[in-house]
C-alpha cells in the first residue's frame, strides 16, 4: 500500500491526470480517517462506481471551533491503511495541515443559507471549514465522483450545493448511513462513549424511528413528532438536546407541517420531509437523521 500512499498534492495531480488521459472514472471518498464500516461502505461504492478510486486522509482543522475535539480527534493512519489495502484502493491522499493550508493561505469556500441552519447554530464556522477543504480535495484529485454518507446529511446538502452552484463536473453520490446491530450510526466519535452512554444514545436511532411511524400513522404536525421525539431522548438521563427538527430535504428550512408530496433530496431519491438531531452524551455530540417518506 504504501506505494500508492502520497502526501504532495502536485504528485497526485499528476498521477491522476495520467488516469483520466486513459479515460479512467476517478472516485473520491474523502474522510478524516479513523475508518468504520460506514466509510468503507462508501469505498466500496466507489469501487463499483469508477474506475479509479482515491481515499483522502486528513482531519481537518478549519472545521473545528477553538473548544471542539481538533486535537483529540481519532488518528490511526496505520490501522486505516490496512483497512484500504483489503479493499485495493488505488490511491490514498494524506497530506498535512501545513500542505493543505500554507502559511498565507486566505481563501475560503462559503455556502450561506444551508450552512447557517440547524448544525450552522451551534457550530458557525464548521461548514465553511468543509466546503474549503472539500473544494480543494476534489481540485486535487479531479474527481468525476465523489462519496458522502447520509449520517452528514447536512454536510451532503452544503456540497451538493456548493458543487451545483460552482459548476462543479463532479457527481455527489450519497450513500445510506451504517449502522451498529443495536442502531446507534456509525461514527468515528462513538470511540468516545463510555459504555452507559453508548446504551443511552440508542434513544437516537429510536426516537428517528418513532418519527417516521407517526408519519405512516398520518400525522403531519411537525411540532407534534418533534416533542415526541423529545420525549424518548429525555428519558435518558445523560442526554443533552442541541437540536431536533422536521425540515425540507432539499433547503433544510423548518417545516410546520408534512407535505404529502414528495421531494427529491440528497440521496437522488425522494421523501416529504427529513428529521434531523444533534445530542449530547456526556463530552460527545452525536448527530443522526433519518427521511420521512
Amino acid at each position: 500500500m504504501e506505494h500508492r500512499v502520497f502526501d504532495d498534492p502536485h504528485v497526485v495531480q499528476k498521477k491522476i491526470a495520467a488516469v483520466r488521459r486513459q479515460g479512467k472514472l476517478v472516485g473520491v471518498v474523502p474522510t478524516m480517517g479513523a475508518l468504520h464500516e460506514g466509510h468503507l461502505v462508501l469505498v466500496r461504492q466507489a469501487k463499483c462506481d469508477a474506475d479509479f478510486v482515491v481515499v483522502t486522509i486528513f482531519v481537518n482543522p478549519t472545521q473545528f471551533a477553538p473548544h471542539e475535539d481538533f486535537d483529540k480527534y481519532p488518528r490511526t493512519l496505520e490501522r486505516d491503511l490496512e483497512q484500504l489495502r483489503e479493499l485495493d484502493v488505488d490511491m490514498v491522499f494524506t497530506p498535512s495541515g501545513e500542505t493543505m493550508y500554507p502559511a498565507g493561505f486566505d481563501t475560503h469556500v462559503e455556502v450561506v443559507e444551508l450552512a447557517r441552519r440547524l448544525e450552522g447554530v451551534s457550530r458557525p464556522t464548521h461548514y465553511r471549514g468543509v466546503t474549503t477543504i472539500v473544494m480543494k480535495l476534489l481540485n486535487i484529485t479531479m474527481a468525476d465522483i465523489a462519496f458522502f454518507g447520509q449520517k452528514d446529511y447536512q454536510q451532503c446538502c452544503v456540497i451538493r450545493k456548493m458543487t451545483a452552484d460552482l459548476n462543479m463536473p463532479v457527481k455527489i453520490t450519497v450513500c445510506p448511513t451504517v449502522r451498529e446491530p443495536d442502531g446507534l450510526a456509525l461514527s468515528s466519535r462513538n470511540r468516545y462513549l463510555s459504555q452507559d452512554e453508548w446504551e443511552q444514545a440508542l434513544v437516537l436511532s429510536q426516537s428517528l424511528a418513532l418519527a417516521q411511524q407517526l408519519v405512516d400513522d398520518g400525522v403531519t404536525d411537525s411540532q407534534e413528532i418533534c416533542r415526541k421525539m423529545r420525549e424518548i431522548i429525555e428519558n435518558s438521563p445523560l442526554a443533552r438536546i442541541d437540536y431536533i427538527a422536521i425540515a425540507d430535504p432539499v433547503t433544510l428550512e423548518e417545516l410546520s407541517n408534512i407535505p404529502t408530496t414528495p421531494k427529491s433530496h440528497a440521496t437522488g431519491d425522494s421523501a416529504r420531509a427529513v428529521a434531523l438531531l444533534a445530542v449530547h452524551f456526556g463530552v460527545t455530540r452525536l448527530i443522526d437523521n433519518v427521511l420521512l417518506v
